[in-house]
């Protein structure tokens, strides 16, 4: 049955009946705590900001940290913060690596409309957390909430480091800001979660190896002379040359790169001319090019350039290309996500963990990732039985709640470890 998502929360709802007992002292976090949880996500939703623009975001979570007698330290630009939770550093060792373990979240929401329904919706027009980043941060703060618990109570902590990022949805993204600041600094492994829409609330969703793409942005821009409708021939016909570019470029690159390493150009934007008999003196087209392979995302800048010519060259076009480098892939440690693994079956049971498969999407938590070990998690937010097909950076992407509290129970499971038994 769909959850109300205006409904009272029951601690309960996050964990399916029949699961393992998990260390009481720290994972119980009552429904106090979790109703509290939820109704944070609610004002981060309601007050989304965007890429470098995380400054109401950045503030509220510092100061629920402070509240629990933490000491974040916010970026000098206002947007993002680290905060470290001290802790037993012969606990890392003990699981083969050196330095802290680092939770990171995102900020930032996207300039999307978001649907109408929600008694906390986006107050801010064309402004949503229509990917569930504010499901993420929500879930990092509880996180290092129940770490600080168990800190204070005498338990087994490792050092922890807690990142709350901004600006991932633009490229390069946020990530390179945060490691040019020092943010991986004494750590040793970082972990991360995305929401998805295709995996049923309660469920972790868990890949060896790859699991998003390459993705790189592209503008391209012809000009010409300009002229007359009716006599194209004495002039280079920019409309009909951009037609054929952002057609033909994409089927070149399928038979100049391998098909197996998945790269795809898709076009988002095309703009040329504003009169009907004028040939316009310039055109442009912009898209992405995503990749599944890391060599082949290596050689495309190259590759494209040379396509784009030789399209443009036909007519008689002169061309500009801008191509801007993104996010490498996010490729997941094994041994990381067989720790994920563990954890979920101790949360939710033996069927708490399921496969998915490599997404086109990009993501900036690849830019840890090398720089130390890690991997990200897909967490699952759809209702069980949500007749409706959602999809993240959608103006009807919704999350159910419920996941927040999987999420933290999670995370605490697998940062904790054995120190829960």
């Amino acid at each position: 049955m769909a959850r109300n998502h205006a409904a009272p929360y029951h601690v309960e709802d996050a964990v399916p009946s029949g699961t393992v007992p998990i260390g009481a002292a720290v994972l119980d976090l009552g429904e106090q705590r979790v109703a509290e949880l939820i109704e944070f996500r609610r004002d981060l939703h309601a007050h989304p900001e965007l890429a470098r623009q995380e400054l109401r975001s950045t503030r509220v979570v510092a100061e629920r940290l402070r509240a629990a007698g933490l000491e974040p330290r916010v970026q000098s630009s206002g947007t993002g913060l680290i905060c470290d939770i001290d802790g037993d550093d012969t606990l890392s060792a003990q699981r083969g690596f050196q330095g802290r373990i680092a939770l990171r979240a995102d900020l930032d929401a996207l300039p999307i409309q978001e649907a109408p329904g929600l008694s906390f919706r986006s107050v801010h027009e064309g402004v949503s957390h229509a990917c569930g980043h504010d499901i993420h941060t929500t879930v990092v703060l509880g996180t290092g909430l129940a770490l600080a618990e168990a800190a204070a109570r005498g338990l087994p902590v490792p050092a922890t480091r807690l990142i709350f990022q901004p600006s991932e949805e633009v490229m390069p993204g946020g990530a390179l800001d945060m490691i040019g600041s020092g943010a991986l600094d004494g750590v040793g492994r970082i972990v991360s979660l995305h929401c998805d829409p295709k995996v049923d609330a309660g469920r972790i969703g868990l890949r060896v190896g790859p699991l998003t793409a390459a993705c790189d942005k592209l503008a391209v821009r012809l000009t010409g002379p300009g002229g007359h409708t009716s006599r194209p021939q004495l002039t280079v016909d920019l409309v009909h040359t951009l037609a054929h570019l952002v057609t033909e470029l994409p089927a070149a690159l399928s038979r100049r790169v391998d098909p197996r390493h998945g790269l795809s150009l898709v076009w988002g934007a095309i703009n040329a001319g504003q009169a009907a008999n004028a040939i316009p003196q310039a055109g442009e087209a912009h898209g992405t090019v995503r990749c599944m392979d890391e060599r082949a995302w290596a050689e495309a800048p190259d590759l494209v350039l040379e396509l784009v010519d030789s399209i443009a060259a036909v007519y008689g076009a002169k061309t500009e290309l801008d191509y801007v480098r993104g996010v490498p892939p996010v490729v997941n440690d094994v041994d990381v996500i067989d720790e994920m693994r563990r954890a979920a079956a101790e949360v939710l049971g033996s069927e708490g963990s399921v496969s998915v498969e490599q997404s086109l999407g990009g993501e900036d938590f690849s830019w840890y990732l090398r720089q130390v070990p890690g991997a990200m998690a897909r967490l699952g937010v759809r209702t069980p039985g949500d007749p409706v097909q959602r999809d993240l950076h959608q103006p009807s992407f919704l999350a159910d709640e419920s996941a927040i509290g999987v999420g933290v129970r999670f995370f605490t499971q697998l940062i904790l470890g054995a120190g829960l038994d």
